[in-house]
């Protein structure tokens, strides 16, 4: 494969124990992971510039999958070719996927114990106000013009009275965003500053781009890292084996989870819930201690992963199924991010100036919009009225966690950490 990055003064080392670093402090979220980046990278260091930043950031956020895991591993190849986008993504990855193997053995091999039960009640509702919070502000960000409000408002009704699946949803919304990219493009164009006016852009050429070669060749070399570790646990387990089913669920759901976090607890809801890998109630507090650990809030899916094996274990002992059902899971959500940066980077300038692909993908973050309200309602509903009936505990935590996010801006691990105080507390008092 040909190394585009360009030049570097940064040497490998350096930037390993930046990202190194970078790996237990990153917490935040995507916004409060991409901030750092900028303040860190940009501003501070100097390793890249301002253009250069933006860019990439705009590339991975027409990608699937964790946008700033993904920015992480581009300015890693940017910086010292692809052993450092490799390092970069790693070690954003490495503190994170340690901390919810331990926190995801408190669940499942602690979670009865009624104090223990307590903190993570409190927890749970705390995560209702979490994603009202992220609808709140994925709103702002995606439904910059009325027309995509029907993006948002299309995508809710599909997907809550109508049952339609997730991939559909944004397949059927990339496609919209297309059409109406042309009837309306001034919906999708740069507006000059204080007019509604656009922009006018000079068509843009691009030169010394690599064959599409290297394209196939990316693609095969992931294709065979992922053959030598799936197929082996194919032939070891069987493939209806649990761990088998979770590679290849987890295989499949980075290629179609376009918004990030939440698109992935969309695409787990309507499949991992309904299959009985989990429940409600347990998807609920994975979201919560994936808010408590530094890197991707798609670390949710680790939790996923290792409940779902710790349940059905077959002849492994709960523990070593779990934790490899949770590593399996993050291998598989995680491999695409380096194919489709290693992949695409070289040709992050003409992708980005696509119009049809930027309006098709401003269409899928409108209905992405509707899908998180999808899931606040489905949260909220199973948080509120569990089979015991209703629970104004979880009512109260709720709301005033909404009004410290909302208000107070408070940080997302004090507010987890809070509302299992409170959860403890109130379990205590029983």
């Amino acid at each position: 494969m040909e190394n585009n990055q360009g030049s570097s003064e940064v040497s490998l080392k350096e930037a390993f124990l930046y990202w190194f670093k970078l790996g237990f402090i990153n917490f935040g979220g995507p916004a409060g992971q991409i901030a750092m980046m900028h303040k860190n990278l940009v501003d501070g260091r100097e390793w890249i510039s301002e253009k250069v930043f933006l860019r990439a950031l705009n590339f991975c956020m027409l990608l699937p999958g964790p946008e700033a895991h993904q920015l992480a591993v581009y300015i890693g190849w940017r910086l010292n070719g692809y052993w450092g986008g490799t390092i970069a993504g790693l070690c954003f990855l490495f503190p994170s996927v340690i901390l919810m193997l331990f926190l995801s053995w408190l669940a499942a091999a602690k979670g009865q114990v009624p104090m223990v039960a307590g903190i993570f009640h409190g927890i749970a509702a705390a995560v209702v106000a979490i994603v009202i919070e992220a609808l709140i502000r994925l709103s702002k960000k995606s439904l910059k013009h009325p027309a995509l409000y029907a993006f948002a408002g299309g995508s809710f009704v599909l997907g809550q009275f109508l049952g339609v699946s997730f991939p559909v949803i944004v397949l059927l919304a990339g496609v919209a965003g297309i059409i109406l990219g042309k009837l309306r493009p001034d919906i999708f164009c740069q507006k000059k500053p204080g007019t509604n006016e656009c922009m006018l852009e000079e068509p843009e050429s691009f030169s010394n781009l690599p064959p599409l070669t290297h394209l196939f060749k990316v693609v095969a070399i992931f294709v065979v890292i992922w053959m030598a570790v799936i197929l082996p646990v194919f032939a070891w387990r069987g493939m209806g084996d649990i761990l088998s089913q979770i590679s290849i669920f987890f295989s499949k759901a980075p290629f179609v989870t376009f918004g990030g976090a939440y698109a992935v607890l969309a695409y787990i809801i309507e499949h991992a819930v309904n299959l009985g890998w989990l429940t409600e109630k347990e998807m609920l507090l994975g979201l919560g201690l994936a808010e408590t650990t530094p890197g991707p809030l798609i670390m949710v899916t680790q939790f996923v992963g290792f409940i779902t094996a710790w349940s059905q274990p077959g002849n492994l002992t709960p523990m070593t199924a779990a934790i490899l059902g949770g590593l399996l899971t993050t291998f598989t959500t995680f491999l695409p991010s380096f194919m489709f940066i290693f992949a695409g980077a070289p040709y992050i300038e003409a992708i980005t100036a696509n119009k049809k692909l930027n309006a098709a993908l401003t269409g899928i973050s409108g209905a992405v919009v509707g899908v998180v309200l999808k899931i606040g309602v489905f949260f909220a509903w199973n948080t509120f009225f569990p089979a015991t009936g209703f629970d104004a505990f979880a009512v109260v935590v709720a709301l005033a966690s909404l009004v410290a996010l909302v208000r107070y801006k408070l940080s997302m691990h004090a507010l987890v950490g809070l509302s299992g105080l409170a959860g403890f507390l109130w379990q205590l008092a029983q």
